[in-house]
Order: C-alpha cells, then sequence, then structure tokens
C-alpha cells in the first residue's frame, strides 16, 4: 500500500507542519531521554493531561541516571494520576539499562535502543526521528488512520496484513531531509483534522491527495473484546495508625501501590455503606462499593497495614483510591 503521491504528501506535510504544528515541551528539545519520557507518557493518555505532568516529572528526573537511582516506590509516586502504571517501571528499567550497559549515554542506533524495556518499533521512530532528525519511520493509531484514509485501504488496520501495509507506508513516505517535522505533521494530522468521529477534511493539507471516499468509515478495525465488568467491595478503616492499605504484590497490575483493601462481599454486606464509585481500566468496567468497618473488629491480612495520615503523601496510591481517601479524609475534618 504505497499512496501515488506519497513524495507530494510528505512535502505537503513538512510545509503545513512549518507553519501550523503545535508548540508542546517536548517539541523544544532533541534530548532522547526527554523525548522517550513523552513517548511513554503519551501511550494511552491525553495530551492535556500530559502536558500538566511532563515538565515537572522531568525535572524531578532530567536524566536516565535520575529514574534509575530512584526506588520503584518514588518512581510509581512520580506518576501517580498517569494511570497504566506498568509504563513508569517499563521506563525506570530502560533508564537502568542505559546507565548498567550504555554508561548513562542514550544510545543512538536503532538496534540498541530497540533493547531498551517498554521500547518498541513506534518508540525507535520517534526518538531517532525527533532527537536526531534521521529518516525513520512511525506508526501509531493516528497515524494509521491517516494512511487507511489516504489511500481508502478497507484493510483492518490491527490485522497482521495491516500492520505490514502501515510501515511499508511509513517508510515510503517519511520525509528524507526533514523527518522530525513530518512525522510530527503526521501524527498532529491525524489528532486534530483526520480525526477518529468526524474528520475535518474541508481544512485538511492533503485533502487533494486523499482517496477516500467514505473518510467516517476507516480505518476499519478487527472486532474488539467485550468489556469485562467487575466488582470490588473494599472497606474503610481508620485508627490511631492511620488508615489501613493494602500494597499490591509483584507480578499484579499495580505491584507496588497502595490501594484500599478488598473484602468477599459476604463479609461487608452487614457493614455500613459509605459510596459506591465507577470507573475504567483497559477493558474493564469496575464498580468499587466502599464499606465503613471498626478497627477494633478488622484484622489485616497479609499485605495490608496502616499507614500514618501524614505518609500518605508520599507513597504510591492509584488515582481512583486517592480520590475517595481524600474525599472521605475532608469529610472526617469538616
Amino acid at each position: 500500500m504505497i499512496h501515488p503521491h506519497a513524495a507530494d504528501i510528505a512535502q505537503t506535510l513538512v510545509d503545513w507542519f512549518t507553519r501550523y504544528g503545535k508548540d508542546y515541551p517536548w517539541r523544544r528539545t532533541t534530548d532522547p531521554w526527554a523525548i522517550l519520557v513523552s513517548e511513554i507518557m503519551l501511550q494511552q493518555t491525553t495530551i492535556p493531561t500530559v502536558l500538566a505532568r511532563y515538565e515537572a516529572w522531568m525535572q524531578q528526573y532530567p536524566t536516565p541516571a535520575h529514574l534509575a537511582a530512584a526506588t520503584e516506590e518514588e518512581a510509581l509516586r512520580s506518576w501517580e494520576g498517569l494511570g497504566y502504571y506498568r509504563r513508569v517501571r517499563a521506563l525506570q528499567a530502560a533508564a537502568r539499562v542505559i546507565v548498567e550497559k550504555f554508561e548513562g549515554i542514550f544510545p543512538d542506533s536503532a538496534t540498541d535502543i530497540l533493547t531498551l524495556p517498554g521500547v518498541g518499533e513506534y518508540t525507535v521512530g520517534a526518538i531517532l526521528s525527533f532527537a536526531w532528525n534521521r529518516p525513520a519511520p512511525l506508526v501509531d493509531a493516528n497515524v494509521s488512520r491517516v494512511f487507511a484514509r489516504l489511500c481508502n485501504d478497507a484493510t483492518p488496520i490491527d490485522s497482521p496484513q495491516g500492520k505490514r501495509e502501515q510501515w511499508e507506508m511509513a517508510a515510503a513516505m517519511v520525509h528524507q531531509d526533514n523527518p522530525r517535522a513530518y512525522n510530527s505533521a503526521l501524527m498532529e494530522l491525524g489528532q486534530t483534522i483526520c480525526t477518529h468521529s468526524e474528520p475535518s477534511c474541508i481544512i485538511c493539507p492533503v485533502r487533494k491527495y486523499c482517496l477516500a471516499e467514505d473518510p467516517s468509515s476507516l480505518p476499519v478495525k478487527m472486532p474488539t473484546k467485550a468489556v469485562t465488568t467487575m466488582a470490588h467491595h473494599d472497606i474503610w478503616v481508620v485508627s490511631n495508625q492511620g488508615i489501613l492499605l493494602e500494597k499490591q504484590a509483584e507480578g499484579t497490575r499495580h505491584a507496588g501501590m497502595y490501594r484500599l483493601p478488598q473484602r468477599p462481599e459476604s463479609e461487608v454486606r452487614h457493614l455500613p455503606h459509605l459510596c459506591n464509585q465507577q470507573y475504567n481500566v483497559t477493558r474493564y468496567k469496575v464498580t468499587r462499593s466502599l464499606y465503613l468497618a471498626d478497627a477494633a473488629h478488622t484484622t489485616p491480612l497479609p499485605g495490608e497495614e496502616y499507614v500514618p495520615l501524614s505518609s500518605l503523601d508520599a507513597i504510591p496510591i492509584a488515582s481512583p483510591d486517592r480520590k475517595l481517601i481524600i474525599r472521605f479524609l475532608e469529610k472526617a475534618a469538616d
């Protein structure tokens, strides 16, 4: 799948981005570490959320050595609110590889960058093009959508054939002289104009090259997995020692994070009900019911401990849990 006007599209996008490209802090740097951090943060997280956290996070961990020297608990706490905590674990593991294997110097070859934990082909392309302005292809959800529409291609973009065609297109189209601007333009086009639900074709800079007959019907994807509903029954226990929390064990999704303790419904249904909370995590829709339990009649289970209220700001707590903790501590103080 190679567009017949690939070179024209690439140059048009570079010209468009040079005039209208958005200004983000990660676009003002060619530091590969800062670019890696931004790319990891932007995975499954909105740009406004990342903008609110990126610069402060970079001040805390300006080099791989800074993050490599931090404890896992410190790294998790710094990431709180960004979600998908496996990302910061992988980022810290990558920082340690850079320090231990590459003597603290960010590797500049695709082969070496691919050895970093949590780094795949897309991230390699982003780092090579944004840090060193090398003509490296990259494909993400926005780029896939743009390519599918430009070529009027109904091949499912998440199928093996679709993925192969997307990368072939990316490699063929990448601008040789200004890949930094080109790749930025390609992603921004998908983020701001060639959007998922309502593409703004009338203002698209490459409209005259687009072959899509019905842009809103593209891209096509494989059938998605059904959303799984989950119910949690948690307890709120506060004593003069602090608040009872459970530290998640290694190998679990929130390993190293603290959360409110869970109990079987049969053990809490007689307790006073405080509230319900709903939130989504990947393919899961979670409904949490919170119950008030008496510290005198609650035996902490393995992994549970009373955390002093003065220590809550220093430990990593999953965002839904922290919201509830703040809510009920503030209510108790009124």
